[in-house]
């Protein structure tokens, strides 16, 4: 990560926004790929005068939505295949056809706050591609959320200068504050359906 901020540091401001947006990109296809500590450093830079605020903004949210659509392209045009071969046993088919449900129900809600759930960005857009959200939809709410995130992590690297790993600790918990509300609510889902089926079976039992 240092060495890469290093690097970065070196490049011209031409070449920083469009390394900024490439990375902004790479985010939702690899997950773990820390773009928003990027984006801070970018914000960072402003405020020395290096780069403009705009210019970061309008580059780093293109590259995150540009990102974003190509994995709603993926789950489109190949998520129900991937889980309906059967290759992926530890998912089930029924399960998938529920979230499918939800997302055409809920499915522009959650892509507003796609950019505020850490962690969760690349498979928010598969859901949204297999789920058939239409594209001119998903993609506006899309780059809304991404401006609206990108706008408020430059702000932070701007107004905390040379300071600005200071926001590390700030992005770390809340990062972990959400993973742990996602999980809850997957544990949840799961004990659910575990619950409902055995239910069933018991229900099947008895009528037999």
């Amino acid at each position: 990560m240092e060495e890469l901020i290093r690097r970065l540091s070196a490049l011209n401001p031409s070449w920083l926004y469009i390394s900024v947006a490439g990375i902004a990109f790479l985010e939702n296809i690899f997950p773990p790929f820390p773009s928003d500590v990027i984006v801070v450093f970018a914000g960072s830079l402003i405020g020395l005068g290096a780069i403009d605020f705009w210019w970061t903004l309008l580059f780093t949210t293109i590259g995150s939505t540009l990102g974003f659509m190509l994995m709603y392209k993926v789950g489109d045009w190949f998520g129900l295949r991937i889980l309906e071969t059967g290759k992926l046993k530890f998912i089930p088919t029924d399960s998938v056809h529920k979230v499918e449900g939800w997302f055409r129900k809920y499915g522009y809600v959650i892509i507003v706050a796609n950019r505020f759930l850490s962690g969760t960005r690349a498979v928010v857009s598969f859901f949204a591609g297999m789920s058939e959200l239409k594209l001119p939809s998903t993609t506006a709410l899309c780059f809304l959320s991404a401006l609206v995130w990108n706008f408020l992590l430059l702000l932070a690297g701007q107004k905390l200068g040379q300071n600005w790993k200071v926001i590390f600790f700030y992005m770390e918990t809340y990062s972990k504050a959400v993973s742990g509300i996602v999980l809850i609510i997957i544990l949840l889902f799961v004990a659910r359906f575990v619950y409902r089926k055995s239910n069933s079976e018991n229900n099947h039992q008895k009528a037999s």
